[in-house]
């Protein structure tokens, strides 16, 4: 059987459901996640639900500044590969075509922006400008 594209809210919630899973169960970045979520999956997810929807179908349900919330994260590079290489995995095992490609481009695009905003903003912590 062969996998079907990302085009709708149920594929959306699978993708979004089967990744944040898998990444609850890392040893390495696990418990960054648990420990920063705490008890608010479901809004988390549910965030992520229309987030992903805006990105991929075009239904623009997602408002918001995604980087904020990630800024005093305890991460390194290591860290945005391995939330790379489960998101990778998790979208190929369920999904293929334009969509799917484009989620794991866009994936890939978040994470490494989302690393260097966070080694800006340590570095400019140690080195005001003023």
């Amino acid at each position: 059987m062969t996998n079907k594209d990302i085009t709708n809210i149920e594929d959306i919630q699978l993708m979004v459901d089967t990744f944040y899973s898998n990444v609850r169960k890392d040893e390495l970045i696990g418990s960054i996640f648990n420990e920063k979520i705490g008890d608010r999956w479901p809004e988390h997810l549910e965030k992520m639900y229309r987030f992903w929807q805006t990105i991929l179908l075009e239904e623009h349900t997602y408002s918001g500044s995604p980087f904020p919330p990630h800024k005093q994260l305890p991460v390194e590079k290591e860290h945005f590969n391995r939330w790379m290489e489960i998101f990778t995995k998790t979208v190929d095992s369920l999904f293929t075509g334009k969509n799917a490609d484009e989620a794991k481009l866009r994936g890939k695009m978040m994470a490494e922006m989302f690393h260097h905003k966070i080694e800006y903003f340590r570095h400019e912590a140690k080195h005001p400008l003023l």
